[in-house]
């Protein structure tokens, strides 16, 4: 077709993809992701005008305008309370980092937590300041609401967010996020099996794909999974592609689990599973995010001079 510009890269790295020289030789980048949303969701304590509806356990739960749901409430306090306690014992037993998208005002509200994943040597990225839709912010409002997380995210953690993934993103906010600069990695993607680079004019930025697959949050979607051991068979079967083809065109492997959600024994169960059978295999690294960027910038810096300019 012709025209004005197509302003999305459907080709991406095509039918040769780039060896991604994994550490260690390794086939699959195994890579585990705790979102921290507790105390950031939508709540009139926080100054939203309704209840959280997203991600819990009330199934079809709808905005509660000007009023507070209980029954939610309680299940995002079982994620701190618990949820996030179990995680971290259990990666912390095989002594695997994670990569943390925290929520800035969940962060705050979470001190002891924070120096729990300090202590383990967790990367903290930032999941903006509130757990809410940026679709219908204004460019301004975006920008306010970035360095306003990015201020809160440090009084939090003593540090700077090298990564961030808003999740409930807006078509803005990956150009919002280049102008705004100082991150090693984004990753509001769900385009590749590898990082891959973008430029805007702001410059490069490095992408680190997420998943909404391989992700607890199918247990309370339609369709998804009904008991831990649907979640631990389909990582598994995931991952086993994926090992397969890293024998000639190693991947990244993504897994997305929320406190609330998978901190549940039953389906910590199925999550225990798959981290018990991936530890038998040979030549597999499981990084956080920031190890992934960091090693994408020292070998593969270079694959930037190819990369989609986003508009």
């Amino acid at each position: 077709m012709t025209g004005a510009r197509y302003p999305r890269d459907l080709r991406g790295y095509g039918r040769n993809p780039p060896h991604p020289q994994w550490p260690g030789d390794a086939r699959v980048a195994v890579q585990f992701v705790v979102n921290f949303e507790e105390g950031g969701e939508n709540n009139i304590l926080h100054g939203d005008p309704a209840s959280e509806a997203f991600l819990s356990d009330v199934l079809g739960a709808q905005p509660w305008p000007g009023q507070r749901h209980a029954n939610i409430e309680s299940m995002f306090e079982y994620g701190s309370r618990a949820g996030f306690w179990r995680l971290w014992r259990m990666f912390g037993e095989r002594k695997w980092p994670t990569t943390v998208f925290g929520v800035a005002t969940a962060l705050k509200r979470n001190p002891e937590i924070v120096a729990a994943m300090k202590e383990s040597g967790w990367d903290i990225a930032s999941h903006s300041l509130k757990w809410i839709e940026h679709k219908d912010m204004t460019e301004a409002q975006e920008r306010a609401e970035i360095a306003e997380s990015i201020r809160v995210h440090i009084e939090a953690t003593g540090s700077r967010p090298l990564g961030w993934y808003t999740g409930r993103s807006s078509i803005n906010t990956n150009r919002l996020l280049m102008e705004e600069g100082g991150f090693l990695y984004l990753c509001d993607s769900y385009a590749d099996d590898l990082p891959y680079w973008i430029k805007g004019t702001g410059g490069k930025q490095l992408v680190i794909p997420y998943t909404l697959d391989a992700n607890d949050m199918r247990f309370i979607n339609p369709q998804g999974f009904a008991e831990g051991e649907q979640f631990f068979t389909y990582l598994k079967d995931a991952f086993d592609v994926l090992y397969v083809e890293g024998e000639t065109a190693p991947k990244m492997m993504s897994v997305g689990l929320h406190c609330r959600l998978a901190g549940r024994p039953g389906r910590a169960a199925g999550l225990i599973r798959f981290l018990d059978y991936i530890g038998k295999h040979e030549r597999v690294w499981v990084p956080t995010r920031l190890q992934i960027a960091q090693h994408w910038h020292d070998k593969h810096a270079h694959l930037a001079t190819d990369a989609f300019e986003i508009g």
